[in-house]
């Protein structure tokens, strides 16, 4: 009995991370600009597919071992799926922020910019899925029935340490007291000789680099990518954080993981038809008396 029960945990640990991953670019921009980046579930699938195209090539036309494409993989995917992110902000949201428009129109051009980011896909790389590439050899221990592999292992330390390094960049460094602060009050920020370009810019490469970080990880433990893999898992993250506490970085960690148990521990009793429902039915009487999530705090704001 403790069995199955140890191996669901450790399904749901490894869903919470791909979630958690991707809640915590939705947390750090709407910290920052309090703009919910509805792309960022585009830019996730974006990153697997770099991460798909930098393997194949140090796979197939340099050669390398498995141990170091993966090595090469993880900081060009991250790099490259920020440059993705920045261009974004440049392009799309900057020029918004600039002449002062409603974040309605940010939202909406948020909405734009993932359908141009999957339509583009389409259009560039055709509806065919592709198969991300063998980097390690899947080893399974079986621990007392309990079966884990290597892989599911890593994605759990993944999240994990992803989620210590963007807690203490947030809260013990120099930048990390900018973005809180400019969250706080965007006009005081300037005065106090701190450019708030160079925050924004800044939070959209941490974001969007764990996003790519993201889709690496998924891609090797699911590997089939399709141009739309982005978007309801991107969905999912941002309502785990909500849930945990739009805006807090312990919040959308929280709030990722919370929704892997739900919806794992729910397939474990209830048809597979059912998750989708019954989780976000939890999720929703869970707002019902915690509008601000769990580790969320009311703000007020002056009109």
């Amino acid at each position: 009995m403790l069995g199955p029960i140890i191996q669901n945990i450790l399904n749901a640990l490894q869903w919470g991370s791909f979630y958690s991953l991707i809640a915590l670019g939705y947390c750090l921009v709407y910290g920052v600009l309090l703009l919910i980046n509805f792309a960022h579930g585009d830019i996730f699938m974006v990153g697997a597919y770099i991460a798909f195209f930098v393997a194949t090539f140090f796979l197939a036309a340099v050669g390398l071992p498995g141990w170091a494409v993966i090595v090469l993989c993880v900081p060009l995917t991250m790099a490259l799926t920020a440059l993705v992110g920045v261009t974004l902000e440049r392009v799309a949201y900057r020029p918004l922020r600039r002449k002062g428009a409603h974040r309605l129109y940010v939202v909406i051009t948020a909405l734009m910019c993932g359908l141009i980011l999957e339509n583009g896909n389409l259009a560039l790389l055709g509806a065919s899925r592709r198969l991300f590439p063998t980097l390690v050899e899947t080893h399974v221990y079986n621990i007392g029935g309990v079966a884990v592999t290597n892989l599911k292992i890593a994605v759990i330390l993944v999240a994990i340490l992803a989620f210590v390094f963007l807690e203490t960049v947030v809260s013990r460094t120099k930048m990390g007291m900018a973005m809180r602060a400019i969250s706080y009050d965007k006009f005081a920020i300037p005065l106090m000789g701190i450019a708030p370009d160079k925050v924004v810019v800044f939070t959209f490469v941490l974001g969007s680099s764990f996003a790519g970080l993201a889709g690496l990880m998924f891609a090797m433990s699911y590997p089939v990518l399709d141009p739309y893999m982005g978007a309801l898992i991107g969905w999912k993250a941002f309502i785990a954080a909500v849930v945990g506490g739009i805006g807090s970085v312990r919040g959308a960690f929280a709030g990722g993981f919370l929704l892997g148990f739900v919806e794992i521990m729910v397939v474990a009793f209830f048809p597979s038809t059912y998750r989708d429902l019954i989780a976000f039915t939890i999720l929703l009487v869970i707002l019902t008396y915690k509008p601000t999530g769990l580790f969320g705090v009311a703000r007020f704001q002056k009109i």
